[in-house]
């Protein structure tokens, strides 16, 4: 279901629709039109797009238990981000150009062409910062950046969200202060608080108190 917000005195008829290509939950009229804009702006052309896609697959990767970047849709996350932080186009497109050209002066072929283990062989030159040779430096900068994004990507998505097991905001329970607590320092809870108070054993229950506000159930 949707998340959304009613005014005072309104009632939710009907579960609002999203607009295309963009998330159902509330959001300012500013907002939409400034997700609008960036959703129908070109920035990424096919090939960089592809080998995004490549990466993020080498950095988070599906498992038998739970899918990865590819099936959280993080390649699409990063496009967007793209696109709505400009400050990482340069980055992103320039480390691209170096990582075709550094595999085209490997193997002959772009990195999205080459075969999973020479991915990962030049991935193992530019994934551990310190580690670097200097002529790597460019790869290694973009790797750290594609990584960051495809994790943030990644672990926002329901996809990755259910990795976590993130279930929300829980409330906390609390029975009061233990009864050997209290007895040491000859203190005891009033009886007529208690009654306005939940047992813990019904919590799942709705309470209803009477007309002088003692608890029924």
């Amino acid at each position: 279901m949707l998340v959304t917000g009613c005014a005072p005195g309104e009632t939710q008829t009907a579960e609002p629709v999203a607009e295309e290509g963009l998330p159902g939950y509330g959001r300012t009229e500013a907002e939409k039109l400034h997700d609008k804009e960036v959703l129908a702006e070109v920035f990424l052309n096919e090939n960089e797009l592809e080998t995004i896609a490549a990466l993020c697959d080498l950095i988070l990767p599906a498992t038998a238990m739970i899918g990865g970047a590819l099936e959280a849709e993080v390649p699409a996350f990063i496009e967007f981000i793209v696109k709505d932080m400009p400050n990482h186009q340069l980055p992103i497109r320039g480390g691209l150009a170096w990582l075709d050209n550094h595999s085209l002066k490997a193997h002959n072929l772009e990195f999205k062409k080459i075969t999973l283990d020479q991915q990962k062989a030049i991935c193992d030159q530019i994934a551990y910062p310190g580690k670097t040779a200097p002529d790597m430096m460019p790869g290694e900068k973009l790797f750290t950046r594609m990584r960051n994004l495809t994790l943030t990507g990644y672990y926002t998505s329901k996809v990755g969200i259910e990795d976590l097991g993130y279930k929300g905001n829980v409330a906390n329970t609390w029975d009061g202060v233990p009864q050997e607590i209290l007895d040491e320092q000859g203190l005891a809870y009033e009886p007529e608080w208690l009654a306005k108070c939940i047992k813990p054993s019904q919590r799942g229950s709705v309470a209803e108190w009477d007309a002088d506000g003692n608890l029924l159930n």
